[in-house]
């Protein structure tokens, strides 16, 4: 009899489910909104939110919007979109999540306390929470993606390492490592652990998750950077993983010769999709739905 679990930890994270509920209650009162960037990197959630009346714009959209409202992801903005906002005379519904607001506060001070300072942060070039955190620093932070990047720091001027919240605990931790061995002894060095503990759970129990089963289908948006950070530790563990967006990938020869499925997502992943992934394999291999 084959066995079909949807893990309990995955699923939208407190800032996602936030900011999810904000459209919602948004929309339900009528009102006209839009929303800066895909408000989860999930296609079919975003489309279900279209369908109830958000309206995705990018920056230079909302650069054309006046007397409108505009609700902020979880990820964060950089100061130049307040900015924007009140010139054009936009309301803001910030849905910042509790944890990103909190690390810009903090870049942002220890800019204005050491502007000369290299201010560095361990994240995804070009994410939008990225994007937010250098904003904090006139642009002048450093982002490095890898640990092979943080050989290129200048190591004989001072350096505070801040790390995108979404990002892996053991290569933040590499990183610190090397610089502590190679900083001079003229300079400063600090680091500040601001990951995210609600997402750097997901990675020890997605891995004890992934172990049980025959075969992992783990699914998410391709655009999720936490959810390639996860999905990768569940192929570590179990090479029979498959990273799929939805129920329409799932393939019939990976369900050959397997008696348990575990299904399991990103902190940007919702739990009905999911849920429409086990139904799916129910359908298409047998006809009883409480097997």
């Amino acid at each position: 009899m084959l066995k079909i679990e949807i893990d309990e930890g995955s699923g939208f994270c407190f800032g996602v489910t936030t900011a999810i509920k904000k459209a919602e209650e948004e929309l339900a009162n009528g009102s006209n909104l839009y929303c800066l960037g895909d408000i989860v990197h999930n296609g079919m959630e975003c489309e279900r939110l279209k369908r109830m009346g958000l309206t995705t714009i990018n920056h230079d959209e909302m650069k054309q919007l006046h007397n409108a409202k505009v609700l902020l992801r979880a990820h964060g903005e950089p100061p130049t979109t307040y900015a924007l906002a009140i010139r054009n005379e936009i309301e803001i519904i910030d849905a910042t999540c509790p944890v990103v607001l909190q690390l810009q506060r903090r870049i942002c001070r220890q800019y204005e306390c050491c502007p000369d300072a290299q201010i560095v942060i361990f994240g995804k070039p070009g994410h939008a929470e990225v994007l937010g955190l250098v904003g904090q620093t006139q642009n002048h932070a450093i982002v490095i993606a890898h640990f092979e990047d943080v050989k290129k720091l200048d190591f004989t001027r001072d350096i505070y390492l801040y790390s995108q919240t979404t990002k892996s605990l053991d290569e933040f931790h590499r990183i610190i490592d090397y610089i502590q061995t190679h900083i001079s002894p003229t300079a400063t060095f600090r680091s500040f652990d601001t990951i995210c503990r609600q997402v750097a759970n997901r990675m020890p129990n997605v891995s004890n998750f992934a172990r049980r089963h025959d075969l992992v289908l783990f699914v998410c948006g391709r655009k999720s950077s936490n959810g390639r950070v996860l999905f990768d530790e569940c192929r570590r563990v179990n090479p029979n993983s498959q990273l799929i967006e939805g129920p329409e990938e799932i393939k019939k020869e990976w369900l050959k010769d397997v008696t348990t499925i575990g299904i399991c997502g990103a902190t940007s992943t919702p739990k009905w999709l999911m849920q429409q992934c086990r139904e799916a394999i129910i359908n298409g291999i047998n006809t009883d739905p409480d097997r």
